[in-house]
């Protein structure tokens, strides 16, 4: 039997650094940030690889394991300190492949407080890395469908929910880009975190982006979930885009679509939760690219001592938000038409703790880099009223953040 993994987590000074990502080397770094407080991390102190339909309870039951038997010191006893698994997960089941890991270093901010944790190394000096050189030789080419296959997609899933087959569609596309050399992850991470910091601008092992859809936050008994369905272009005109934000509140097709994705969420959360606050009405959330309507599900857990965050996370997966209603026929469908492996776009990207609190986002805005060459997805919830060529140009727009982190 291997030796316990010894912990320690120290207050810091970290005035000084202007952003975490500064910190962080090309030693397989991790990243969960908003308006920079959150996690990065570098370095492997433990990792396993889960796939199929048990890839969160295998992974939660190593993860229960290493917690159960490490040696930790924490002097700070802040959400994210102490011992911390970052991890993302496949969105199908098929071949669901899934990474936990445990980086040898972990720094974290939150509000005044920052911190340092250890796992059987050192505290490094925190430092500025050296900065990473911007990709290289960049062009775009179509991934699995081009824009007219892809429409042709989303007509027939219109046809099928107009015959009464199911209620709710995603259909998500990728977009290939390619450069002269690998790509370093921590340019794009650094564009993302300053154009998108009120979203989670992540990475875990290979798979970046800045999400603005928290699919399940636990801590110390209070369960939160950030529900985005309903989507229309930004302009750049504040008053074009007040009058956008205002047809969007009132666009039948876009609260029909954010209704199922709220109702999908409560009902997966509801067996876990003792009371829940599930507003009726959504509010308009603008980021610089889109405006989303969303909800924030809110609820007490009764069950925190046997049910960790990740436990939760594939309890909501896949909600309404990124498979459709039902889901089971939504999933089908999309296994059907879409032409292409999601991977991890889409599945719970985040953390956890050794108590089972944690952030489990959902891989949006995202994609997948591998040597020299990434991977981009985007995904619009498609229902009986959809129309092909203003989901096209929808999914255009989700690429744009990405895109954009890559290309300066």
């Amino acid at each position: 039997m291997t030796a316990p993994m010894v912990v320690r987590t120290a207050s810091v000074d970290l005035d000084s650094i202007e952003s975490l990502l500064d910190l962080v080397p090309a030693d397989s770094p991790v990243s969960w940030l908003r308006r920079d407080e959150g996690l990065v991390g570098w370095g492997r102190a433990a990792v396993i690889r889960t796939s199929g339909s048990a890839r969160f309870r295998d992974a939660d039951k190593w993860w229960a394991e290493i917690t159960g038997r490490a040696e930790v010191h924490d002097e700070v006893n802040e959400p994210g300190t102490g011992l911390v698994a970052f991890g993302t997960f496949g969105f199908a089941d098929d071949p669901g492949d899934s990474v936990l890991v445990v980086p040898q270093v972990i720094v974290g901010r939150r509000g005044d407080r920052a911190w340092v944790t250890t796992v059987d190394v050192d505290a490094p000096d925190l430092v500025a890395a050296p900065l990473p050189r911007p990709p290289v030789g960049l062009s775009f080419a179509d991934g699995a469908l081009n824009g007219d296959a892809w429409m042709s997609a989303v007509a027939e899933a219109v046809a099928r929910i107009n015959a009464g087959d199911l209620e709710k569609v995603v259909l998500a596309r990728d977009l290939i880009a390619t450069c002269d050399e690998p790509v370093d992850v921590r340019w794009p991470l650094r564009k993302l975190a300053d154009d998108y910091a009120m979203c989670w601008t992540f990475h875990v092992d290979g798979i970046f982006g800045a999400t603005p859809e928290m699919l399940v936050r636990r801590e110390r008994g209070l369960v939160t979930s950030r529900v985005l369905a309903g989507t229309i272009r930004r302009t750049g005109d504040e008053e074009r885009d007040a009058a956008l934000a205002g047809t969007l509140a009132r666009s039948s097709k876009d609260l029909e679509e954010h209704e199922y994705a709220v109702r999908s969420v409560a009902d997966a959360l509801e067996p876990h939760c003792s009371s829940m606050n599930v507003p009726e009405v959504p509010f308009v959330l603008h980021l610089p690219n889109v405006m989303h309507l969303a909800t924030d599900v809110a609820g007490v857990v009764h069950d925190a001592a046997t049910v960790s965050s990740l436990q939760l996370a594939e309890a909501l997966h896949p909600s309404a938000a990124v498979g459709g209603t039902p889901t089971a026929s939504a999933v089908a469908l999309i296994d059907e038409i879409e032409g292409m492996a999601r991977d991890r776009y889409a599945g719970p990207v985040g953390w956890m703790d050794a108590n089972g609190d944690g952030e489990w986002g959902i891989a949006l805005r995202s994609a997948i880099v591998q040597g020299d060459t990434v991977r981009l997805f985007a995904g619009c919830g498609i229902v009986g009223s959809s129309d092909p060529e203003s989901e096209l140009a929808e999914s255009q727009a989700k690429f744009v953040p990405v895109r954009d982190a890559l290309s300066r």
